[in-house]
């Protein structure tokens, strides 16, 4: 069965193992163990955490765990906020206009305008699954399990909430954007930079990207044709992103020039529609009457839902399938209880995955 759970200090090395695999442009999850390990020491920090009266620095990073291998093959995460300890840059993609009325001449020029908007939002990132785990809906699992937590607990985040997605570069991570723009500023190849941001270097930004607009028209057609758009890798992400809500708003990366996508936490799909019931846990003579979905070989019909428990440091997120609506209690295998670490009677939050199953 496939778990998502809050990351813990004896997953470094899988961690390790998973970073090697993103790619450039993936910043949120560089291959640098130290670097990691810092991420996981704030994570747990993040989640021992009882109470936040105010979103700050949490770093709520989560893994999902082949529970019958033990092996850690994806991650997903959420930043409390961004911005407050270092700059959050990003461009915007506006419109100035030059008009002139003895010539009769009146153009709308797109510009990328460098911007702080996002400080102080929440982020959901670090997005990524192996390759042989892109099936059985691991990959809706590992990006909507955020919300669930999310939903439980929202005094630990903003009102809205954005995603950084990963622009278009080929296989040696050279970006038609930066080659066409940020590289006569910085000096540097994209993957230099990348890094630089990813270690939380990012004053250079600041002391040499222009503050003035820049005109979209003058840059090469190979820089326009990708701006807001994603890498081929991140394409599933942006669309399970945009089923829930998220929708693009003219925000992009100022080094790859990808898509900030954004909603408000309550118009989230997951968020909005996701409820509370209790745990019924099946015993030994009637558990045949309930199936888990994550599964590979499962031919029962029924909705899948996204199911999860109401705690912080100890939560968990699977995948049920069902055959009929769920009331106000849900069927639970022992296997399924033990997977979610709820008894009887105890709280879980549920949730259709998909948003027409309903």
């Amino acid at each position: 069965m496939m778990v998502i759970r809050p990351i813990c200090q004896n997953d470094l090395t899988s961690l390790c193992r998973l970073a090697e695999k993103t790619g450039i442009g993936f910043t949120s999850l560089v291959n640098d163990e130290t670097r990691l390990q810092k991420k996981i020491d704030g994570a747990v920090h993040s989640f021992t955490k009882d109470t936040v009266s105010t979103p700050n620095n949490e770093d709520y990073l989560m893994v999902l765990e082949d529970s019958t291998t033990g092996d850690i093959v994806g991650t997903c995460g959420i930043l409390a906020t961004v911005g407050l300890d270092e700059p959050f840059y990003s461009y915007h993609l506006g419109t100035i206009t030059h008009a002139s009325r003895e010539l009769g001449v009146h153009n709308a020029v797109p510009t990328l305008i460098l911007n702080n908007d996002f400080t102080g939002f929440s982020e959901i990132c670090t997005l990524f699954l192996e390759e042989d785990y892109r099936h059985s809906k691991n990959g809706q699992l590992l990006s909507k399990s955020r919300f669930m937590f999310m939903a439980q607990f929202p005094e630990r985040f903003t009102e809205k909430v954005f995603a950084e997605m990963r622009g278009v570069s080929d296989d040696n991570g050279v970006s038609p954007f930066w080659e066409s723009l940020g590289r006569h500023f910085f000096s540097i190849d994209f993957k230099e930079a990348d890094e630089l941001t990813a270690q939380g270097n990012k004053q250079f930004i600041a002391e040499l990207m222009p503050n003035n607009p820049v005109y979209v028209n003058l840059l090469p057609k190979a820089a326009r044709e990708v701006l807001g758009k994603v890498h081929t890798n991140t394409a599933p992400a942006r669309r399970l992103l945009e089923q829930e809500g998220f929708r693009y708003e003219n925000y992009v990366d100022i080094f790859d020039g990808g898509p900030s996508l954004e909603a408000r936490v309550q118009d989230i799909r997951a968020v909005r529609d996701s409820r509370i019931c209790l745990a019924n846990i099946q015993t030994a003579n009637t558990t045949n009457t309930a199936h888990c979905s994550n599964r590979s070989n499962s031919t029962n019909e029924g909705n899948h839902y996204l199911v999860s428990n109401t705690k912080v440091a100890d939560f968990r997120c699977i995948l049920i399938q069902r055959p009929t609506p769920i009331g106000s209690a849900m069927s639970l295998t022992q296997e399924e209880a033990d997977c979610l670490c709820v008894s009887h009677k105890e709280p879980l939050r549920i949730v259709e995955l998909s948003p027409y199953s309903r």
